[in-house]
């Protein structure tokens, strides 16, 4: 279904740059729903999911705070209480590095591992997104996109 079929536009955009503009908000809106509606049983939101994937990149190896942060796709809200979060969850572990005491070294527990494998397997509606797209027409979208936030594109 076309952007304005989903919308109701009632009348036209000014020209293809508004529409892909208006568009990209709207896919993101639903790919953000999806994503709520997933993680809401979890107790989580996106970003503690964010938090979760950086960290699981690094492990078993210790991350420290101020590296999770950077890595994040969202760099919204406030780090220690978002870790405090998944702490009390009892989905990351909390210690001081031995090397430096004012930093915190963070890793997933045991429980973090196992409760991230089921958060993946139930955002099983990526996956039939995914296959919306064959792998030339992803390569060609993230191409325009990285333009269109004026980053260099890959051209590989």
């Amino acid at each position: 279904m076309s952007i304005e079929h989903e919308i109701l536009l009632a009348k036209p955009f000014k020209d293809e740059q508004e529409r892909a503009i208006v568009n990209l908000l709207h896919t993101h809106n639903v790919l953000f729903s999806i994503m709520q509606h997933t993680l809401k049983p979890f107790n989580i939101n996106d970003q503690h999911y964010n938090i979760l994937k950086v960290i699981e990149i690094h492990h078993p190896n210790p991350m420290q705070v101020g590296v999770i942060k950077e890595l994040l796709l969202n760099k919204r809200g406030d780090m220690t209480r978002l870790l405090d979060k998944l702490y009390k969850l009892g989905l990351i572990e909390r210690q001081t590095n031995s090397d430096n005491r004012r930093m915190v070294d963070i890793t997933l527990s045991a429980k973090g591992l196992r409760t991230l494998r089921l958060m993946d397997e139930k955002l099983e509606s990526y996956t039939r997104l995914r296959k919306n797209l064959t792998a030339n027409e992803a390569k060609q979208l993230n191409y325009l996109l990285d333009k269109l936030r004026g980053s260099k594109p890959a051209l590989s």
